[in-house]
């Protein structure tokens, strides 16, 4: 799922190669995905990107005074097109979702770009809207973690009230904006915590730990994913993990193997030497250590 580091740098990506170009063609491959019908896709056309912006996870276009709102969910990307393909996208078992193409300058091929998304899921969601603020999962966002103002104090009273683990409390997006299933891990494993502590019981140094955690390693990964092109990000996040997507290999903090609690759809990393004291998580179904 892309998060903060890679939708800031999709947006940096889309701002630099959109900003000034007119919409020529916008074309709905995934019905379900759009949510709002008025105004409608139709309403781009003939206008122009001015700006691309990130509010946590969104991606938020706009488009000459409307806004392109998009969240990626688990399986979404964009897809750029230094010329893109004239086949006309169309609701099917394509992982197109939206194919948005440009007015052509100096006679160059016509640029674009498309949003898709793979997988079974199918929770790519799309808005066209007056202002970014009107669409409801956006407006309810918590505080972005590399805003300024975030500081320990910020954290603290977020989770004093959280309910649950640590590791729901800073994947949800309504208390702390942009961080996923995957930098949690990376958090709390730099934080030397267990992703089942509960959020209201850490002390004062646990949350400077994880506030240090949280900010470093957004600001680095978000530095690292600066100025890569669309298909790069995958990738370099992939490579970029010492614990998320590692089970079975070792930690490259203490040599300990990383170990996996599986959900339905998805599993958490962690270290059991540097989070747990040495002792291996239980299924998260028990949400306790193993006796």
């Amino acid at each position: 799922m892309p998060e903060l580091p890679e939708v800031q740098a999709l947006v940096s990506f889309l701002d630099e190669h959109l900003r000034g170009r007119t919409v020529e063609r916008c074309e709905l491959g995934a019905i379900a995905a759009l949510k709002t019908f008025d105004p409608g896709l139709d309403d781009l056309v003939g206008r122009t990107f001015t700006t691309c912006t990130r509010r946590g996870k969104f991606l938020c276009l706009d488009v000459d005074g409307l806004w392109l709102v998009v969240h990626l969910a688990r399986g979404g990307w964009v897809k750029w097109w230094d010329a893109v393909p004239a086949t006309k996208a169309r609701p099917s078992r394509s992982p197109i979702a939206l194919r948005v193409g440009l007015a052509a300058e100096d006679f160059a091929p016509s640029p674009g770009f498309d949003v898709t998304e793979m997988g079974t899921e199918k929770r790519l969601a799309l808005w066209v809207v007056h202002r970014p603020e009107e669409v409801e999962p956006l407006a309810s966002l918590g505080p972005d973690p590399l805003d300024p103002g975030f500081d320990a104090a910020t954290l603290a009273a977020i989770v004093a009230t959280a309910p649950g683990t640590i590791k729901n409390a800073l994947s949800t997006q309504s208390l702390i904006a942009g961080v996923g299933n995957a930098y949690s891990d990376e958090i709390l494993h730099a934080a030397r915590l267990s992703p089942f502590k509960p959020a209201a019981k850490l002390s004062a140094d646990e949350i400077q730990r994880v506030h240090a955690a949280l900010v470093t390693i957004l600001a680095e990964a978000t530095a690292r994913a600066s100025g890569r092109s669309a298909k790069e990000l995958k990738g370099d996040k992939a490579r970029a993990m010492r614990v998320h997507g590692r089970t079975g290999e070792p930690c490259p903090v203490c040599g300990d193997v990383v170990r996996q609690v599986s959900y339905s759809t998805k599993s958490l990393q962690y270290c059991a030497t540097c989070q747990t004291g040495g002792r291996p998580l239980a299924d998260r179904r028990l949400s306790r250590l193993l006796k």
